[in-house]
C-alpha cells in the first residue's frame, strides 16, 4: 500500500483529530489527511501517531511536564493529568495563545453569589500541569491592570476567547512600557466570529515603546513585535559593548547548540506517550472546541427610528 496508506491506517486506530459521540470512533478530517500525507512522504520515519498528536501540543500545552529533570515526578504528573481532565469536563477552557483577548469570570470569595469579570490581552503563559498560569492586561481608568489566573482555579466560572490570534513574540510583557492604546480593550467587547477550519491568525503589529526608563532592558531581548530602535537608544560604544555581550552570552552561537532543544523541550517519543494516555478524553474536548468555533453569535435587532 505504501507509506501513506500505513500512516492513514495508524491514524484511524489511534488518531485524535475528530471524535464521533455516537459510536466512540475516531475520524480524520481531509485537512489532517493531507497534512499527514505530506509529512509522511517528506519524513517516512516519523510516526503517524506523533503527527496526529501535533494539535494537542499547541491547544493543550499544559499537559506536557516541565522539561527540567529536577521537577519531574511521573506519579504526580499522572495524577495531575487526571485532575486536569476532570476539571475540563466541568469547565470549557477555550483555545487561546499569547496575544489573544480573553474574558474571565471569577467568583468572589468574600461575597457569596457575586462574580467579577475581567477582559484583557494575554501577555504571558507559564507553568505546567496544575501550576499553569496566564496573565491578562488591560487599561482601566488610565492605569495598567494585570491579573494572573491559575488555569485550573476552581473559582473560575467562565473563560471566553473574544479574539483568537497570536503575536510575533511568546511573551508580551513589554506592553507595560508601551502606549495605552496597545493594551486597552472594552469590557463589553463582542466575540469575533471565526470559521473552524481557518488557521489561527498571527498579528504582525509592531509596538513602539515609550521613552526610557523601562521596566526591563527590552532592547537586549530578541523581540520581533517591537520596533527596532536600539540604534537611537544606544551610543556607538554601547552598541559595540552590546554586540560583545551577545556573543559572550551565546546569542550568536545558540543556533549551533545541538542539545538546546533537547534541554528545553520534552522529546517527541515522551509527548506521544503522554498524549496516547489521555487521547480519548482530549479527542472529546477537541471536538467540543471545534463546535464552539462554529457557533454564531446572535445579536437581537434593535428598532430604528
Amino acid at each position: 500500500m505504501g507509506t501513506y496508506a500505513g500512516c492513514v491506517r495508524s491514524m484511524n486506530r489511534n488518531g485524535p483529530s475528530g471524535f464521533t459521540e455516537a459510536d466512540g470512533t475516531i475520524e480524520n478530517s481531509s485537512n489532517y489527511e493531507r497534512e499527514t500525507k505530506s509529512s509522511c512522504q517528506k519524513y517516512p520515519y516519523v510516526s503517524a501517531i506523533e503527527e496526529n498528536f501535533a494539535p494537542f501540543r499547541f491547544v493543550y500545552p499544559e499537559f506536557l511536564p516541565d522539561p527540567n529533570i529536577k521537577w519531574r515526578n511521573r506519579v504526580r504528573e499522572k495524577l495531575e493529568r487526571m485532575d486536569m481532565l476532570k476539571r475540563r469536563s466541568n469547565l470549557d477552557i477555550p483555545e487561546f495563545y499569547v496575544g489573544s483577548i480573553l474574558s474571565v469570570t471569577l467568583s468572589d470569595r468574600n461575597a457569596p453569589g457575586k462574580t467579577n469579570t475581567f477582559v484583557g490581552i494575554c501577555i504571558q503563559r507559564e507553568g505546567t500541569a496544575m501550576r499553569s498560569i496566564f496573565t491578562l492586561r488591560n487599561i482601566v481608568d488610565g492605569h495598567g491592570v494585570e491579573i494572573a489566573y491559575d488555569l485550573y482555579n476552581p473559582t473560575i466560572l467562565n473563560i471566553s476567547c473574544l479574539r483568537l490570534e497570536k503575536r510575533l513574540d511568546e511573551n508580551l510583557r513589554y506592553l507595560r512600557d508601551a502606549p495605552a492604546q496597545y493594551s486597552t480593550f472594552p469590557f463589553d467587547m463582542v466575540p469575533e466570529l471565526r470559521s473552524a477550519n481557518v488557521p489561527v491568525p498571527v498579528n504582525p503589529i509592531k509596538v513602539k515603546l515609550n521613552p526610557r526608563p523601562w521596566s526591563a532592558k527590552w532592547h537586549l531581548w530578541d523581540l520581533k513585535g517591537v520596533e527596532d530602535s536600539s540604534e537611537q537608544i544606544l551610543e556607538p560604544w554601547e552598541m559595540r559593548r552590546f554586540d560583545r555581550w551577545k556573543f559572550a552570552e551565546g546569542f550568536v552561537t545558540t543556533k549551533y547548540d545541538l542539545m538546546r532543544a533537547y534541554r528545553s523541550t520534552i522529546p517527541a517519543e515522551e509527548q506521544t506517550e503522554i498524549y496516547n494516555e489521555v487521547h480519548q478524553q482530549l479527542a472529546n474536548l477537541f471536538a467540543s472546541l471545534r463546535k464552539q468555533k462554529r457557533k454564531r453569535t446572535f445579536l437581537k435587532p434593535q428598532k430604528t427610528v
